[in-house]
């Protein structure tokens, strides 16, 4: 288990450089190779051998400013910096010499005489760099005293919630500095001043929280002493021990250790290992743990007969015993589908594949689905026909082989910062950038970043913007004839390609539908197929309308003509917006699959489940999230057991979904908070947070990642035991030791799984799956040599208006998307100092828009659509194109689900929520839903509030 002591992780000075050409060299007496462009210090360490260093770390490119890493070359004057001197074939290096010794403690002095010497109560005692290299020159004492001019006064800033900058401490390294440009991208931070003036600044001379730093964590983590130091640690003392564990939020799956006190979390560094991010991070991941320990956790059973009752505590045993009895109730009064189960995608594999398997094979019904129903499910889709498989095709990796990237309906920088950090890292480096968004997002302009095409699409006409691109490629031979002859099935190629050269599909024609200029559309078409490796990655924006399928088809119709699939820097990459997506429909959540998206129909794949887990499983499709909406407001679905997910306030047409919980009997919530949904239960099953539990993740590159408990649960049991003991209560038998023994059972009836196991993840830090006997390591890249379905199938995508558009009372598109510092429904980053950067839902409005309705920023206004109406502050900006709003959902006041509607995929049912047909009017007072919500939520917290405590020893 990767549970260790704190030390600092192994630090190489430079980056490591790949070149086939061997460089052999000498470095104190010892014969070393190096590849070619390796660093003298770098070839040192790797060899063994430690050269002192402050400016120099192993993740950013050579500074050469401390002057502490001398080194004597022999036939060469002076003494070079080794970490900006690349090795020579035959050079002889000495890094320990009188010389060496005396110039190194030499510098070492001057940088004392201007730091403050309060080792003992610095923050950074025993983890701090400039400290150790003291040690290491054998620095005894510092002739200069502080008589003279110094920095030791310098006013702190403690503006960041998170970390504090103390500037007497700085060095001016320039690792902060580098670690903003190189790894995050956002070049926040410089030196301001010269000579002895300089210093860190984060913008020009501001504070942080007024700067255009995003609190990464990069600069934090690259601050070789306490001049940026995490506030938990200053409070806290240095950690004792460490444990390797994934991020909890988004779909890129950063790998953290998890550094600790006893049970209390100190802080969450980026794993340099870890394969996802890098040794980067966000400053969610980073920073936003706060939640676990949060005061409004509930951590004991509740249970009450109606949502208008006060809550009472029970044991574990007596909420099991009542949940289970009422789901035997309900299924012998009302039938055996009356009752359903709906797993998350913030749960980890091992917890999803316990609930679909509860609701198989203990209430003996198909009625089970996923939080996935209603972002990604058409990716799952629309991929499975035309690839053969249901997951994206690259690693995030990949990316640096890029020549020219598409990001279609996503925000990296928003929604997947760490990726979107990668991303930028590699259009710095030249390669070409198109954006096909309704909104300017942060990629279109930013910092040493434009994009070469921004196809600011109308909200609903993804489909028709494809199809017109793909008319450019095959009306001006830009297809690879070759890889399609090679890969395709040929029928479908011909009978896709006379479809899109039709003059309909033409930009021109399309021009009036889309909103987005001919000429642009052709730029950006030549510019994908003929620019090199070409990599489309895409998010809610592309699945999240009623074509969202057939947009999916339609960007793997445009890979496979360009024959951009297969290979490093090129691909179809969904960018899953939570922890867990991918896993939770691997696992089989959906009603009418079982894990490894096998059909519950096939009479094979389902004799062998049933020969494991020893039961006669349904052989018909159960019920999706809408339809057993639609049943219990029918009066035939009567309970819900609902682990880990927010369906009130995630899913749309709230007024539509909390009036179907309203007529169930029975709802079973297991979660962290009493969210919208736990409002209606009838049994709260307090649940664990990812620092309490042992499981996998499988994140949007397919990559399965160990989670590690770091903390006992407060609850009592990690959700994993939860469901095992309603199962056991149903008469069903689970009976699990541990985690990995469920990851067994995943392994042996899921054949891309089947060679994962616990013991190969701790061993090769992680898998991306197929992981099977072909390949046991792995599979990064999919599709290399064939597609999984064998011939790629291209599919004709006509494009359908979506019946939600704007009319004469709804003039208006709405279209709805994440913001940084919060994450979807906003539970978890709700309950911490992340609130200073976004405490509100605003919906952006276009100016001329905003004039037309006598609108200035900072209004409060109503947005009116034909399912409900809400009241959001205004802000003007012309992000947003004229004709279109925007706004996001994390703040469950706010209501943007009540105003999107129940239109949805026509494959799928993923719903709709990107095209919206609204007004918006200036208000003075809430919506009369606000008013609702308002009373009922203080009702529900009153009722929590006085509940009435379980008995001494329960």
């Amino acid at each position: 288990m990767l549970e260790t002591v704190v030390k600092r992780e192994r630090d190489y000075g430079t980056p490591a450089r790949a070149a086939e050409e061997m460089v052999s060299l000498t470095i104190d007496g010892q014969e070393i190779q190096a590849p070619a462009g390796t660093s003298i210090m770098r070839a040192a360490a790797e060899a063994g051998i430690n050269i002192p260093k402050l400016c120099a770390t192993d993740s950013l490119e050579a500074f050469g400013s401390c002057r502490l890493c001398l080194v004597q070359i022999d036939g060469r004057r002076g003494y070079p910096a080794s970490c900006t001197t690349p090795v020579e074939a035959g050079m002889v290096v000495r890094t320990e010499t009188p010389k060496l010794h005396e110039l190194r403690r030499g510098v070492m002095e001057l940088y004392i005489s201007d730091h403050p010497l309060d080792c003992l109560t610095c923050p950074a005692n025993g983890d701090c760099e400039l400290q150790d290299m003291a040690g290491v020159v054998g620095l005894r004492e510092v002739r200069y005293g502080y008589q003279g001019a110094n920095h030791l006064q310098s006013a702190k800033d403690e503006s960041n919630p998170y970390f504090a900058y103390d500037p007497s401490k700085c060095i001016v390294c320039n690792r902060c500095v580098r670690a903003c440009e190189e790894t995050q991208g956002t070049f926040a931070l410089t030196i301001s001043g010269r000579g002895f003036e300089s210093r860190v600044s984060a913008g020009q001379d501001q504070p942080f929280m007024e700067s255009e730093c995003v609190s990464c964590g990069a600069c934090v983590q690259a601050c070789p002493t306490s001049t940026l130091q995490e506030k938990t640690v200053i409070m806290m003392g240095q950690a004792e021990h460490s444990v390797v564990t994934t991020c909890a939020y988004c779909g890129v799956g950063c790998a953290f250790r998890a550094e600790m006190k006893g049970q209390e979390v100190v802080r969450m560094v980026p794993w340099k290992d870890g394969q996802a991010n890098r040794g980067h991070s966000c400053v969610k991941g980073r920073f936003a743990w706060g939640y676990a320990t949060h005061k409004e956790r509930v951590l004991k059973p509740m249970i009450r007969k109606r949502i208008s009752d006060p809550w009472r505590e029970v044991s574990w045993e007596e909420a099991i015993g009542h949940a289970a009895a009422e789901f035997k109730r309900l299924q012998a009064t009302y039938g055996r589908d009356a009752v359903g189960g709906i797993t998350s995608s913030r749960c980890t594999n091992e917890e999803t594949w316990l609930v679909q398997k509860l609701v198989r094979a203990a209430f003996n019904t198909n009625n089970v689905d996923t939080c996935a129903r209603v972002c990604h499910s058409p990716t799952g889709y629309g991929l499975k026909q035309t690839l053969g498989e249901s997951a994206g095709t690259q690693t995030f990796d990949s990316v640096m082989h890029a020549d020219v990237v598409v990001v279609m309906g996503a925000n990296p920088s928003s929604g997947h910062p760490v990726f979107a950090s990668r991303l930028k890292k590699r259009l710095r480096q030249g390669a070409r950038l198109i954006v096909i968004d309704p909104r300017r997002i942060e990629l279109v302009s930013s910092p040493h970043i434009k994009a070469d095409f921004h196809l600011q699409v109308r909200p609903g006409t993804n489909v028709a913007l494809l199809s017109s691109l793909a008319h450019v490629i095959a009306t001006e031979n830009l297809i690879d004839e070759a890889y399609v002859a090679a890969r395709c099935e040929k029928k479908a190629f011909e009978e896709w390609r006379a479809f899109v050269s039709q003059p309909e599909n033409s930009p021109e024609a399309m021009e009036s539908v889309t909103g987005v200029p001919a000429a642009a559309v052709r730029g950006a078409a030549r510019l994908y197929a003929t620019a090199g490796n070409g990599a489309i990655y895409y998010g809610l924006g592309v699945t999240e309308h009623s074509q969202g399928s057939t947009t999916v088809m339609g960007i793997a119709n445009l890979a496979m003509a360009t024959g951009n699939i297969g290979r490093e820097g090129v691909g179809v990459n969904p960018l899953r917006g939570q922890n867990n997506v991918q896993g939770s429909c691997d696992m089989g959540s959906f009603p009418h699959e079982l894990p490894g998206y096998r059909h519950i129909s096939d009479d094979a794949v389902r004799a062998q489940f049933e020969q494991d887990w020893g039961v006669t499983l349904q052989p018909e499709p159960g019920l999706r999230i809408p339809n057993m909406f639609e049943a219990a407001l029918g009066g035939s679905f009567k309970g819900l057991y609902c682990q880990g997910e927010d369906i009130v306030q995630s899913d749309p047409n709230t007024q539509h979904v909390a009036a179907a919980l309203a007529a169930m009997e029975c709802i079973v919530v297991q979660d962290l908070f009493l969210n919208e949904t736990a409002k209606y239960a009838h049994v709260f099953l307090p649940g664990s947070s990812f620092l309490e539990k042992d499981g996998t993740f499988t994140n949007a590159e397919r990559r399965i990642s160990r989670v590690r408990k770091v903390m006992e649960p407060k609850n009592g049991k990690a959700d994993w035991e939860v469901t095992v003991a309603l199962s056991n209560a149903l008469g069903y038998p689970m009976n699990y030791r541990h985690p990995s023994e469920i990851m067994d059972e995943i392994a042996r009836l899921t054949p891309t799984f089947a060679g994962v196991s616990y013991e190969k993840l701790e061993r090769l830090g992680s898998l991306q799956w197929p992981c099977t006997e072909e390949a046991p390591e792995g599979t990064p890249i999919m599709h290399v040599d064939e597609f999984v379905r064998g011939k790629g199938r291209f599919i004709i995508t006509k494009y359908v208006a979506s019946d939600e558009r704007s009319t004469r009372k709804f003039p208006l598109l709405l279209t709805t998307g994440r913001i940084l510092s919060q994450y979807n429904v906003g539970a978890q980053t709700r309950r911490t100092p992340n609130v200073m950067w976004h405490g509100e839902d605003v919906l952006e409005v276009h100016p001329q828009d905003a004039e037309d309705r006598g609108i200035a920023s900072g209004d409060w206004v109503g947005v009116q659509s034909r399912a409900g109406e809400t009241v959001l502050r205004a802000v003007l900006t012309d992000r947003v194109q004229p004709g279109v709003v925007y706004t996001t959902f994390h703040f469950p006041e706010s209501g943007a689900n009540v105003v999107t509607t129940d239109n949805s995929d026509w494959a799928t049912n993923c719903p709709e929520y990107k095209v919206t047909a609204v007004q918006v009017v200036r208000v003075s007072q809430p919506s009369e839903w606000q008013r609702q919500w308002s009373r009922f939520t203080d009702i529900q917290q009153k009722l929590l509030a006085e509940r009435e405590a379980a008995p001494a020893g329960k």
